[in-house]
């Protein structure tokens, strides 16, 4: 996980997942429409999974 994709996270969450899938970015625009920070949370941690 880069510092772009962090500063890109805090500022704009669904655009910092868009190579994760299309689940991820739809669960984090939702998050990001509810509230900035669930938005900014979710896309942390969908970016610091190792898994993916």
């Amino acid at each position: 996980m880069g510092c772009f994709r962090v500063l890109l996270a805090i500022v704009c969450p669904p655009l910092a997942v868009l190579d994760k899938g299309c689940g991820s970015v739809v669960i984090t625009f939702l998050l990001t429409l509810c509230g900035w920070v669930p938005g900014v949370i979710a896309a942390l941690i969908i970016l610091n999974n190792p898994n993916r």
